[in-house]
């Protein structure tokens, strides 16, 4: 990842211009007592944002002191420089390896939650007999973006005794994977299995890599450090509304958050909507691993030692980085809350 310290000026103006340019923009608060803060999401709206957009619709965020702003990302949005640059005020990070980045480039940022407790980053086949674990993939083609080849590619190779050898490129087009019954690509639980069952009548196998003990979180909020030692009134609040939206669009009625999605995105489609929401409650994405007894949001050191301790095995991150410039626990319930 590029050092957030480099052309921060050129960073600030493009995220001054694409925050003017987002859709779905609400108006803002007449309520002067409101904190206004920027949230900018990884992607376009979708469910997987659902927790977010749900706290907005039901005015959980109001109701914490705040007016939060929902900031759609895309491919050319780098949700990280925009929090390390004071473009926004928090922003999404898909995946453990973003957190701990920054800190391997000492970037004043951190995560304060994370949504998910299971990365849904999975291994799609069509169904088949000679594949049914992610161990016979061993010697196979399988088809994998850049920024999964230097992230959970490590992890398979050291787990599975997977081999460069077996990269061909995914440029997140299914139509190679969808003409070859013998094709194998990366995915989201919630999103390619639906697009390639819509395509070919019938389910792919899916293989959820956190199932087979990969062990980062994802979907994590970042703040920048400024604004947790200066205002942690307001990242509480942030995240106390935000598991508390969670709860309820994956609990309760996630109209009202669908609504402002399918207002934001018009590409997505309440059958992707409704298709994610059951993929995020079957596979626990959001209520297992810590969130089973500490609730939506919660972290553990343990965790993020674990993925730090797997990572720097395989020189991704030197030995001596401290996981905990990653992260603070400041802000969710857990094992060891107090920093």
């Amino acid at each position: 990842m590029r050092s957030v310290n480099r052309n921060s000026r050129v960073i600030a103006l493009f995220a001054l211009v694409w925050l003017a340019g987002c859709a779905g923009e609400p108006p803002a608060g007449d309520d002067e007592a409101l904190v206004r803060i920027s949230f900018a999401t990884d992607w376009r709206a979708q469910a997987e944002h659902g927790g977010f957009y749900q706290a907005l619709a039901r005015g959980f965020y109001r109701e914490a002191g705040l007016d939060v702003q929902l900031r759609q990302g895309g491919p050319a949005v780098n949700v990280a420089q925009l929090v390390a640059t004071g473009a926004v005020e928090l922003g999404l990070g898909s995946n453990a390896f973003i957190s701990m980045n920054l800190a391997a480039e000492d970037a004043p940022v951190r995560a304060v939650m994370a949504i998910f407790q299971k990365d849904p980053q999975v291994i799609i086949t069509h169904p088949r007999e000679d594949v049914r674990s992610l161990q016979d993939m061993r010697g196979l083609p399988i088809m994998l973006s850049d920024a999964a080849i230097g992230a959970f590619w490590v992890w398979l190779q050291a787990r599975f005794g997977f081999e460069d050898s077996q990269i061909r490129r995914y440029t997140f087009n299914l139509a190679p994977f969808l003409v070859d019954p013998g094709a194998i690509q990366q995915g989201y639980v919630t999103s390619e299995p639906f697009a390639i069952a819509q395509a070919l009548g019938e389910l792919p196998q899916v293989f959820l890599l956190a199932d087979e003990g990969y062990p980062g979180y994802a979907a994590m909020v970042l703040a920048h450090q400024r604004l947790i030692d200066q205002r942690p009134e307001v990242v509480q609040a942030f995240v106390d509304a935000t598991a508390r939206g969670w709860a309820e669009y994956l609990r309760g009625d996630p109209g009202p958050g669908n609504a402002l999605i399918l207002q934001d995105n018009p590409e997505m489609t309440p059958e992707l909507l409704a298709h994610a929401i059951a993929q995020m409650r079957a596979f626990g994405l959001v209520d297992s691993g810590d969130a089973e007894r500490w609730g939506i949001g919660s972290m553990s050191h343990a965790r993020w030692r674990e993925f730090h301790a797997t990572m720097a095995a395989e020189g991704i991150y030197s030995e001596q980085l401290d996981p905990r410039r990653a992260y603070t626990l400041e802000f969710v319930a857990g094992p060891d809350r107090a920093d």
